[in-house]
């Protein structure tokens, strides 16, 4: 048998590729159990409280809004004093007392009205007492009828005997029954009277009734020129002008703001629907606002409202949380950045959430099957290893550590250090075929 060179070059290439193969996926199996930790950052395992947060922004509302609105047109005149600086009108700002009057409408108009009403009412009355005397002289007519009656029936009775006897002509005995029909015709007649003269007072009584009715209408439209604060409370917005006019509609026009109580507040936070299933009543809550960037404010749920909106294909809900405001250093309608705490633990073991993220080089992208699980890469005797862990709450940095082969004081990389290239410099994760050095 001959020799052929080609075929033996052809052997030898093949024994190289099959070399260079099995050192490559050696090399990934050496990677996937310890990793040399040339240019790798770790963290140091510890234990410590972590404060699980969901963040939302949102507006700074007074507790309770009074709108003030008027129930009358007309200009306005004036606004009231200041109750606690007479020497200014009540303004934005202005702290009010229930009653505090806060403007003048111009009342000419309704002072008019009033005057009218006043008179109608009294020709009202005027027109009752006739009605009433009427009465009482219909009564006086039917009694005085009924008298007649009697005595003209007593007349007919002794008439009648006289009549039996023949001792009566029989033109008297005539002229008695005659007088006896006609009083007794007499009292249907007053009696009829009577009840025209009750009925002629029952519709003097309701036209007065009416009168006094319009009176007291004119009377309240009259007070409602005086615009006065239903509450306690200060002035957030004053919405006219001395000189505008004020027109009343189906819906009364707003002139102040009143808000009842400065020194409790209410933040209305925006909440993401992907995570409003964490809020719950009662719950502690963490704020800031940008008018004092270096204070915390504290708070507390008190409702999540069932009206969700939604703005480009994103819902939100609204989370109303109160918080005291003792001082008023808060001030209504800031914008607020919130907090909400939805779970706490204690001495339990943190990972960084960095140290979740990060994978080797190279190294296919180990999978992570549930949300609560994850792996991370521990550095032991100046090499890596992988663990799976089970995890819990996160705070955006760190992770509870639920169950895992970890514990306080391990080490965990975390990420790579950044160099430059060089050409002298060797990868750490390229397996060394030849074992040479290089020139």
């Amino acid at each position: 048998m001959s020799w052929n060179p080609l075929s033996s070059k052809k052997i030898v290439l093949l024994v190289i590729s099959i070399l260079v193969g099995l050192g490559i996926l050696g090399g990934f199996a050496m990677k996937s159990r310890s990793q040399k930790t040339n240019g790798l950052i770790t963290k140091t395992l510890e234990k410590g409280e972590l404060v699980a947060t969901v963040t939302a922004t949102g507006t700074i509302e007074p507790e309770e809004v009074v709108d003030i609105g008027a129930q009358v047109l007309g200009i306005i005149e004036k606004f009231g004093q200041d109750p606690n600086d007479k020497s200014r009108q009540i303004d934005f700002g202005s702290v009010v007392e229930a009653g505090t009057i806060l403007a003048l409408i111009d009342d000419s108009l309704y002072r008019a009205r009033l005057d009218k009403a006043i008179a109608v009412v009294e020709q009202a009355k005027a027109r009752v007492a006739l009605a009433e005397a009427d009465v009482v002289r219909a009564e006086a007519n039917d009694k005085e009828s009924s008298a007649k009656a009697i005595q003209a029936e007593r007349d007919f009775a002794r008439a009648r005997k006289l009549n039996a006897t023949g001792a009566l002509a029989e033109q008297d005995f005539d002229a008695f029954r005659s007088s006896y029909e006609v009083a007794k015709a007499e009292i249907a007649v007053t009696q009829a009277a009577i009840r025209q003269a009750q009925a002629t007072l029952n519709a003097a009584i309701k036209t007065q009734i009416g009168a006094e009715a319009d009176q007291r209408e004119a009377q309240r439209n009259l007070e409602y020129t005086v615009i006065r604060s239903p509450v306690k409370g200060v002035i957030v917005d004053r919405r006219v002008n001395v000189g505008q006019t004020v027109i009343s509609s189906l819906n009364a026009p707003s002139l102040f703001l009143i808000a009842k109580d400065l020194t409790r507040l209410q933040v209305w936070a925006s909440v993401n629907e992907a995570d409003v299933g964490r809020i719950q009543k009662g719950q502690m809550v963490r704020f800031s606002v940008d008018a004092f960037p270096g204070d915390e404010f504290k708070g507390e749920v008190e409702q999540v409202r069932l009206n969700a909106t939604m703005t480009q294909n994103v819902v939100t809900y609204t989370v109303v949380v109160t918080t005291n405001n003792p001082g008023g250093k808060l001030l209504p309608y800031l914008t607020a950045n919130l907090k909400f705490e939805v779970g706490r633990r204690s001495n339990c073991l943190l990972v960084p959430n960095s140290a979740l993220r990060w994978q080797p080089p190279s190294i296919p992208l180990i999978e992570q099957p549930h949300f609560d699980h994850g792996t991370v890469w521990v550095l032991i005797n100046n090499s890596v290893k992988p663990v799976s862990i089970r995890t819990g709450l996160s705070d955006g940095k760190f992770t509870e550590v639920i169950d895992g082969d970890l514990s306080a004081g391990d080490h965990v990389v975390v990420g790579e250090k950044m160099s430059g290239s060089d050409s002298n410099s060797k990868n750490p994760f390229t397996p060394n075929i030849f074992g040479g050095k290089g020139k």
